[in-house]
């Protein structure tokens, strides 16, 4: 439904409408109509990088006369500056420390340049086409080259760079690099190695030696639909391009910059942001798996702290919760039994979000600068007739953007541990199944490993948290007393998007889990309240009460005594059915007998009532969760964006309610045997076995995996994009994006 301008800015703004634009001029890209990317050194977005990075969206040089007319000026003007002799670094130079010496052979110099750059480590296997001897030889050693989609990226953004004519570089030669990379073709280039503090030198030499035809430069391409790794020299040849000769300044110019730096940060920005929103909407999840109240995310709260990032975060938060339920959003905590207020993983959410989405946005701008600036060393400024010696060249502006993006993820992964904790211990998950095990705790364990390994990711996180610029080491002849390590920390933030996203998809799993039961719970509560009535009324008119109060007073205790039941039914949650149903009603008895108060009650009255109320239990909760087993009735009590996600997992991904042990592969493989055979079903789980001899929820495939490859899966989906793009399309119809 549409909505006016002024709610959408109300219910959703700034971070999220960010994200949400960038998707739409990602979805615009990838559409067959849309035009090829423009390198003109001004218009390049992190959307565009990704477009062409992962979706081989073709990208192409501006024909702009304004922008061809500053390029080839720069290259004018660097020759005449030349012929009058003047001195300008690393042109007639050396470079570094090393210029202080002087030369008049300008292309001799750029070779040079080149030449004592290519000294990374790059291993056989990283040279040698997929499934050969030499890759599977070097099982053991890791990759020591830079991800493809980083090295397209930092190709398309070098160039938009070189394309502003500042740098004194040839169009032919910017253009070399664009049609390798308009037929697919890369690099190989070494991981590690750059300092990022003259730029990234030595990972930028690679792509100057893919155009120079350099043997033992390695390019990666596709021959025939299967992919290849040939020689810099094979490669131009098979794209028809002629080896580049680099002229004066030329080996300089396409290395003296920030190019990789940036295109691994706007590959990170992209998902971060991502992620960031996810976990606004996780939160609102997570408000209703833990029977939270959305009072938490009052508009009040903020407006009278109003950092942005607070403010909006309890908006989104509170617009997802929308619809809801199990956690209306004109819920009050005022009547709540225990804890008066959620604990802090919900309660303070908008303030723990809010300054990562500030951050996120400040290292967004940052990037998003980048991708549009001259990052060379001498520039020239054609205009006003001049080279400028300067530090453009230095990337400390990404490392800032990577260093807020790397404590951002971490403290959005911390919020979430501690949710997702919480929700599978049922000391604080307000009754839900110790471990989210549908069947009886003492014989199941569902979620307790992923509590294991979200501890494992948390601290990973944390640990790659920590700055990279304060480990700087003084380089190249004491000339770098100060460098960015920019490259190092975006890879690290890469890492950092990766652990997160491991935390998510976990996350994810366990909260379907955590909402079907706490639906079940709801049903279970409706369905027993009414059992409960009615078997109240039978025994305390057995026992003379119908002669004391009336029946309008016998219904009002009866609902005090089942609250009263309930609440320790909660609280009995680690226990298996038949313990916790005696248990339950022994523990509430004295309570029932004060509240009911009736004299002379004998023993045969008390334990009429305690049989009668402990089959009600057992008999009400077999029923209600063998039918929920069988249709979870969940997508009726979300909110329609937690329905998102909840509908995406069970029914694109065909992951279902885990059942409990009996869901374990070999315990399946073993009931189908036994079905084949004949044989009954006996597992001792008090009606609970959903297959029940006969497979009846239609999905044995489905529940044939091990809990690890079902959320691996949810962790393919949010890597891949495919997730986000139900969420945007969800926004959009809803009226929720700007």
């Amino acid at each position: 439904m549409a909505k006016t301008k002024q709610h959408c800015q109300s219910a959703i703004s700034s971070h999220a409408n960010a994200v949400y634009a960038e998707w739409a001029t990602l979805q615009h890209r990838l559409s067959p109509e849309s035009a090829p990317v423009s390198v003109n050194g001004s218009d390049l977005s992190i959307a565009d990088v990704v477009a062409v990075a992962f979706h081989n969206v073709t990208a192409t040089l501006s024909q702009d006369p304004e922008c061809v007319r500053q390029v080839d000026g720069s290259v004018a003007f660097l020759a005449k500056e030349l012929e009058s002799g003047n001195v300008i670094y690393g042109v007639n130079t050396g470079f570094g420390g090393s210029a202080d010496t002087r030369t008049q052979e300008f292309e001799r110099l750029q070779s040079a340049a080149i030449q004592h750059l290519n000294v990374g480590i790059l291993t056989k296997a990283d040279k040698s086409d997929p499934n050969t001897v030499e890759q599977q030889k070097n099982e053991l050693l890791r990759g020591h080259s830079l991800p493809n989609p980083i090295v397209k990226a930092a190709m398309l953004i070098r160039s938009n760079s070189l394309m502003r004519g500042h740098s004194g570089v040839r169009i032919s030669v910017i253009d070399s690099v664009m049609k390798l990379l308009s037929k697919g073709m890369a690099p190989v280039v070494p991981l590690r190695g750059s300092i990022s503090a003259s730029g990234d030198l030595s990972t930028l030499s690679y792509i100057a030696g893919a155009i120079e035809g350099n043997p033992d430069i390695f390019v990666r391409t596709t021959i025939d639909g299967q992919r290849r790794i040939i020689p810099a020299d094979e490669s131009l040849k098979l794209a028809g391009i002629g080896p580049v000769r680099l002229q004066a300044k030329e080996g300089l110019g396409i290395t003296n910059g920030t190019a990789p730096s940036c295109a691994a940060a706007s590959i990170v920005l992209h998902q971060a942001n991502q992620l960031a929103l996810l976990v606004q909407l996780l939160t609102a999840m997570g408000t209703e798996a833990l029977d939270g109240t959305a009072h938490n995310y009052h508009p009040f709260i903020s407006a009278i702290r109003p950092h942005p990032g607070q403010a909006e975060a309890a908006s989104n938060i509170l617009a997802f919760l929308s619809g809801s339920k199990i956690s209306p959003n004109g819920e009050s905590s005022n009547t709540r039994i225990g804890l008066a207020q959620d604990r802090y993983a919900l309660r303070t959410a908008p303030q723990w979000i809010g300054p990562q989405l500030e951050d996120l946005q400040l290292a967004t701008r940052q990037v998003s600068t980048e991708l549009n600036s001259t990052t060379d060393n001498p520039l020239i400024d054609t205009a006003n007739g001049h080279i400028h010696h300067g530090g453009n060249f230095q990337a400390m502006a990404i490392t800032s953007a990577m260093e807020k993006t790397m404590t951002a993820l971490q403290n959005l992964g911390r919020i979430i541990y501690a949710q997702c904790s919480e929700m599978i211990n049922n000391m604080t998950n307000k009754g839900l199944p110790a471990n989210l095990s549908v069947d009886d705790p003492s014989q199941s364990f569902t979620c307790k490993g992923f509590d294991v390994n979200m501890a494992a990711y948390a601290a990973e996180l944390a640990y790659l948290a920590h700055p990279v610029s304060t480990h700087v080491q003084v380089a190249e002849m004491t000339n770098q007393w100060i460098n960015s390590m920019a490259l190092v920390s975006a890879r690290y933030a890469l890492d950092a998007v990766e652990v997160l996203s491991l935390m998510v998809a976990t996350y994810i799993y366990v909260l379907c889990q955590a909402l079907d039961l706490r639906c079940m719970q709801i049903e279970f509560r409706r369905r027993f309240g009414e059992s409960f009535e009615k078997t109240f009324a039978e025994w305390y008119a057995s026992v003379g009460g119908e002669l004391v109060v009336s029946h309008s007073g016998a219904l009002e205790l009866s609902h005090k005594i089942r609250d009263q039941l309930l609440q320790k039914w909660d609280q009995l949650c680690h226990m298996d059915l038949d313990e916790r149903s005696m248990v339950a009603v022994k523990e509430t008895l004295g309570g029932m007998l004060e509240i009911v108060g009736i004299d002379g009650l004998t023993f045969k009255d008390t334990r009429r009532y305690q049989d009668s109320v402990v089959t009600a239990l057992k008999e009400v909760y077999n029923g209600v969760r063998a039918e929920f087993i069988r249709n979870q009735k969940t997508p009726e009590y979300v909110s329609p964006a937690s329905r998102v996600v909840y509908d995406f997992v069970r029914q694109e991904l065909r992951i279902p309610l885990n059942r409990g042990v009996e869901d374990h592969p070999p315990l399946l493989q073993r009931e189908a045997a036994s079905r084949v055979n004949g044989a009954s079903s006996t597992n001792g789980t008090n009606g609970v076995n959903g297959v029940n001899g006969d497979d009846s929820d239609g999905n044995l495939a489905a529940r044939s995996r091990i809990l690890g490859t079902m959320a691996g899966e949810i962790y393919e989906a949010v890597r891949g994009g495919v997730l986000h793009d139900r969420i945007m399309k969800f926004g959009e119809s809803s009226g929720l994006w700007c």
